[in-house]
């Protein structure tokens, strides 16, 4: 459910993202533009499949880890996205997927994993609030393995049940009966208390505070990738150090859809 990173990960990106952006390829012999829900524009480049995809984030800068270029490459961001628009999976771009959401530009997704990743190790816990397609909560559970934990929390029950459609498609597939990998029908502000405390927190809209349920349940050791603001917004790193206290710092300045209530988002408050 998340933005574009202030100026761009990519080359030409413009600060803002999801929902309200109109996208432009760098497709010199057929230029095309892709309007979502405002008129913030930003050039993009599209690539041929999900392997060029990851290697152009790789060039740019959004993907620096082999780790996280590795799963990337696990998962290919087509089976992610609804039949009809797949040829605009490579995009890096937000997409809307229904319901007021969207999900988040390939770069956004290589950004989080990427500041998360030391907090993906094999067995942690990790928690993604907003969870949407399922994308990058699979990507969790492709990293913290079969002995961790990675949940999916998204008010939007059409879009829990195919998310898990999604995900059944994908090589994270086996992680579902095992409960490894798991997508709840959920107000995502309040958490997901039954696996906690988590080790990752991610999440995929703008808070205009943190929810404080969230800080409680990351563990001490444990770091949340947050959006943070209304109007202006900066995604906000926050590690819990071991004995409880909190420190705070700026990744960047973004713009995603806000954390809301079901029925708001289903009003078009977004």
């Amino acid at each position: 459910m998340c933005a574009a990173i202030a100026g761009g990960a990519l080359r030409g990106a413009s600060a803002f993202g999801a929902g309200s952006i109109a996208c432009h390829t760098r497709n010199r012999a057929a230029p095309r533009v892709y309007f979502f829900h405002g008129m913030e524009v930003f050039w993009t480049p599209r690539a041929k499949d999900n392997k060029s995809l990851v290697k152009l984030l790789r060039e740019e800068g959004a993907v620096k880890s082999d780790r996280v270029a590795s799963v990337m490459g696990k998962l290919d961001r087509a089976l992610f996205i609804a039949e009809g628009e797949r040829n605009l999976a490579y995009m890096d771009c937000p997409m809307q997927i229904g319901f007021n959401a969207t999900i988040s530009a390939p770069h956004m997704h290589g950004s989080c994993l990427e500041l998360l990743n030391k907090h993906l190790q094999p067995g942690m816990h990790a928690l993604d609030v907003g969870s949407g397609t399922g994308y990058l909560t699979a990507a969790f559970a492709l990293l913290v393995g079969d002995q961790g934990r990675a949940a999916g929390v998204e008010h939007i029950p059409e879009l829990v049940e195919q998310s898990i459609k999604n995900v059944r498609r994908s090589p994270a597939a086996s992680l579902l009966e095992p409960g490894v990998l798991s997508l709840h029908v959920g107000d995502g502000r309040l958490g997901w208390p039954e696996h906690a405390p988590y080790n990752a927190i991610h999440v995929g809209a703008a808070a205009p505070q943190v929810p404080q349920p969230l800080i409680d349940q990351l563990k001490p050791g444990g770091r949340m990738v947050i959006p943070v603001g209304e109007g202006a917004q900066e995604l906000v790193v926050i590690d819990k150090g071991p004995d409880g206290s909190l420190k705070q710092w700026t990744a960047s300045s973004v713009r995603y859809v806000p954390l809301t209530s079901k029925d708001e988002q289903l009003r078009g408050g977004v």
